[in-house]
């Protein structure tokens, strides 16, 4: 069933959550709270993680000392282009496929109950488009972490094994005209032409956008964003 619905974004609302999450998980016994976002392609799931980031970090908690928030997306599990290209993917980069959804879940689960030192993460590098090892840390002071991704709530046995490692999923839903907007820009600010852009957000982005959609109905949260930025 589906979870509660957000007609607005209201950031503070949702800081607020997100700290009764953590309230709730670690009162429960857990090291650390995981909360998940996800969304189709250029729904605006980062812009989102970012003003929560901004907001969660203006307001901590009560006696928990240091960096409590930490972020750690799902891009840094990208397959290198090298095994792209060993698996014969590199036209498919972006699909669930091409991603090391092992590997993302095992970061998770270890981020949750590690604790007592720094667990280190991949990154992602947008201008290279590809993954950057140890580019992101989580801090033993973070009682939340972070995590986006298209990918989160995905019916397969190594993404269910992702969303084991979350304990809350808010999906980003926003009207298909913008965010086909908003997703060609973003290729073009990344070195694709206009043409090659839109080619590659028809073949290969709508294709995984449609996969995540079949999703939205298992978050525990839809938070319906502005068309405005």
């Amino acid at each position: 069933m589906m979870g509660d619905v957000a007609e607005e974004l209201d950031v503070a609302q949702l800081a607020g959550r997100a700290r009764e999450l953590v309230a709730r998980v670690t009162g429960a016994g857990a090291g650390r709270a995981v909360l998940g976002i996800t969304g189709a392609p250029g729904a605006g799931k980062t812009t989102l993680v970012e003003r929560l980031l901004v907001e969660l970090a203006d307001t901590p908690p009560a006696r928990v000392p240091g960096d409590w928030v930490a972020h750690v997306p799902m891009d840094g599990f990208h397959l290198s282009d090298a095994q792209l290209d060993r698996l014969g993917l590199r036209d498919r980069k972006g699909a669930p496929e091409t991603f090391d959804a092992a590997g993302y879940a095992a970061l998770l689960e270890r981020v949750r109950s590690e604790t007592a030192g720094t667990v280190y993460a991949p990154g992602f590098e947008r201008t290279l488009e590809q993954p950057i090892a140890a580019a992101l840390a989580v801090p033993p002071s973070a009682r939340l972490v972070v995590t986006e991704g298209n990918y989160l709530l995905v019916d397969d046995p190594e993404w269910l094994r992702v969303r084991a490692a979350m304990d809350e999923v808010w999906y980003c839903d926003l009207s298909d005209r913008v965010r086909l907007e908003r997703l060609v820009a973003r290729h073009v600010e990344f070195g694709k032409s206009p043409d090659h852009a839109a080619a590659w957000v028809a073949a290969v982005d709508e294709g995984n956008a449609r996969l995540v959609a079949q999703t939205r109905a298992r978050a525990d949260l839809v938070v319906t964003l502005s068309d405005s930025r």
